[in-house]
């Protein structure tokens, strides 16, 4: 299937523009084309998304709500077969696949609820007769670029809070999952979004990122990504002063004590580690555990890490699906490598896996590595796969250190049964989610998601705090005085 781009309300024709191929990583499958859109497609993009702003921006945001709605019935109406193809483009399992969907089907509901809130504020005034409030006011025209890990939830996390507060949208989403967004698109289509309220530019992120970024009507880039672009999205947004909200990397922990719960931790883990084959910015890559528990947990999690099923997300008896791609296997395995060269020991997995029915696919073995310094590569440097490193420690003290020691801040996880201890790490540790006796995994989207150091920039996709995103704060003061009052002047006289 050859996928277009949706501007204004049309699929557009890609009559001069290259294309890539859009491939299976459980088998390899060609599923269709994407088109490389060049700076010319964005310009058109924006300029049907700023006059359509214009009147967007004066429905009544509860009827801008409505259509919220709406989506969301069809996400609902069309979960399974989304679902499949989400599995099918991405890799991750169809039970997962089903709870993203699921994920954007709340956010519809979460934020079209918000089209009869999105409070502002009323004060008292300091001068007689004179009415002081404040009121969100949409910003214009928002640039999305999302990547291929959630493709449409991160997609709503977005797109939605910015459509109910007034603004428009221009979206990139990653030419390795590009299915999710046509569907969405259609399904916008489907329940009469308004021409040009939303429009879908696909291409790569040097050009049509590139070009949002660069472009003067987009007054809002929100990004989620690794650190490494979001650094270069957050120095260019910074250079054409652009609001720019930014989601990246992870290095996320679950702490086990000596008192914690062992089958409960065992659970959060694998979940955490291995599930979206360790593709989330939230997964856990490091388990820093408590000497007097760290040999029972390190024996039970290899056994239970050596029958996971490794395969295709559709079969529902798989555990770990595919990696993205091939350049995800090799950046997992050069990491595996340097673990191995740094002195960490490898208890289980570290392959490639090649042979009968994954030979076309890109699939990593669940692996965990032990003995690893706090400080090594391993620890430290976001890997993106199925890859734990276990650290021991002797205290909570040592180990929130641990957690806290590296550039990340995004998730974190504490598995004990004090409750001294849970409120002690609650506090210190410096992420911006914390999880009590759950992984690192699982996020609620009625609450800010982001977090602190590398990972962000302040800002939080989901939540009411995704509307600070979207929103611009205006006071406003009515005099009706009939005379002219100087605030700070006359009524200090």
């Amino acid at each position: 299937m050859e996928l277009l781009n949706f501007i204004g309300g049309q699929w557009i024709q890609n009559t001069t523009l290259q294309a890539m191929p859009v491939i299976n990583p459980a088998n390899g499958e060609q599923l269709g084309t994407v088109p490389l859109s060049t700076k010319e497609q964005v310009d058109l993009a924006v300029q049907k998304a700023k006059a359509a702003q214009k009147e967007w921006a004066l429905i009544p945001a509860p009827k801008r709500a409505d259509y919220l709605y709406e989506i969301a019935f069809k996400l609902k109406e069309n979960k399974e077969h989304l679902a499949q193809m989400l599995t099918k483009e991405m890799g991750k399992l169809i039970e997962e696949a089903r709870g993203e969907v699921q994920e954007g089907i709340d956010m519809a509901l979460y934020m079209a609820a918000e089209g009869r809130r999105l409070f502002g504020e009323t004060v008292p005034s300091e001068l007689p007769n004179k009415f002081a409030m404040s009121v969100r006011a949409p910003i214009g025209v928002a640039g999305l670029i999302t990547p291929w890990n959630f493709p449409i939830a991160i997609a709503t996390w977005k797109a939605f809070p910015a459509l109910v507060a007034g603004n428009t949208v221009v979206w990139k989403p990653s030419n390795e999952t590009p299915f999710m967004a046509y569907e969405l698109a259609k399904i916008c289509e489907e329940v009469g979004l308004p021409a040009g309220v939303l429009n879908i530019v696909f291409g790569s992120g040097p050009t049509v990122g590139t070009a949002m970024i660069e472009h003067p009507d987009i007054r809002i880039i929100s990004f989620t990504g690794s650190t490494a672009t979001g650094s270069k999205v957050a120095e260019l947004g910074g250079k054409h002063l652009k609001k720019v909200s930014l989601e990246m990397g992870g290095k996320n922990a679950v702490i086990v004590m000596d008192d914690a719960d062992l089958d409960l931790a065992l659970e959060g883990i694998l979940w955490s580690a291995f599930g979206t084959a360790g593709q989330r910015c939230t997964a856990c890559s490091r388990v820093i555990v408590h000497k007097d528990v760290k040999q029972e947990l390190e024996q039970r999690l290899v056994a239970l890490t050596k029958n996971l099923l490794v395969g295709d997300g559709l079969n529902p008896a798989t555990k770990v699906g595919p990696v993205i791609n091939k350049a995800a296997l090799e950046k997992i395995n050069h990491y595996v490598q340097i673990g191995k060269q740094q002195g960490a020991t490898l208890l289980t997995g570290g392959d490639i896996l090649s042979e009968g029915d994954l030979a076309n696919g890109y699939y990593f073995a669940p692996t965990i590595f032990t003995n690893v310094e706090a400080t090594s590569i391993l620890a430290q440097e976001e890997i993106f796969g199925p890859v734990i490193s276990i650290i021991e420690v002797g205290s909570l003290e040592e180990a929130i250190d641990v957690n806290n020691g590296v550039k990340f801040g995004l998730s974190s996880s504490i598995f004990s049964q004090n409750v001294n201890t849970i409120f002690k790490a609650q506090q210190l540790l410096d992420t911006g989610i914390v999880y009590v006796n759950a992984g690192t995994t699982g996020a609620e989207i009625h609450l800010p998601f982001g977090g602190t150091k590398g990972t962000g920039n302040g800002h939080r996709d989901s939540g009411q705090a995704a509307l600070d995103v979207y929103t611009e704060w205006k006071s406003i003061y009515v005099d009706y005085s009939g005379k002219l009052q100087r605030a700070q002047i006359d009524n200090n006289e």
